[in-house]
């Protein structure tokens, strides 16, 4: 009922930046928070940043003062500029909503894109 899309990761080197962007779409009624999660090889999944609808973030204490998320709220669509980036950095980035669908209006459920791969070399 909400699809999430991302874009903007790839290979970078160490020291650089990218911008990585995801866009919700579908039969949405309300974008709660949304936000970011990243997971690399062998690891859980962890918390890299949050936003709420009203602009409150939360960051993971790997990336703060180097990641900084928005959003959108006209285009439905969540940022993460991320700069600074450290080999450590490298893994799989997915976006998350926490939504509420036109067809179900008041229920909240979360909703996760399919990954992009962010690669930091030395």
């Amino acid at each position: 009922q909400v699809q999430l899309v991302e874009s903007g990761g790839g290979l970078v080197q160490a020291g650089g930046s990218l911008r990585l962007s995801c866009a919700a779409s579908g039969s949405i009624f309300r974008l709660n928070t949304m936000g970011w999660y990243r997971q690399g090889s062998g690891k859980q999944r962890e918390l890299v940043a949050t936003i709420t609808s009203d602009g409150s973030t939360d960051y993971g204490d790997s990336v703060k003062g180097r990641f900084t998320i928005s959003r959108d709220n006209a285009k439905n669509t969540v940022y993460l500029q991320m700069n600074s980036l450290k080999p450590e950095d490298t893994a799989v980035y997915y976006c998350y909503c926490n939504a509420e669908s036109r067809r179900n209006v008041g229920a909240k459920y979360d909703y996760w894109g399919q990954g992009t791969q962010v690669t930091v070399s030395s």
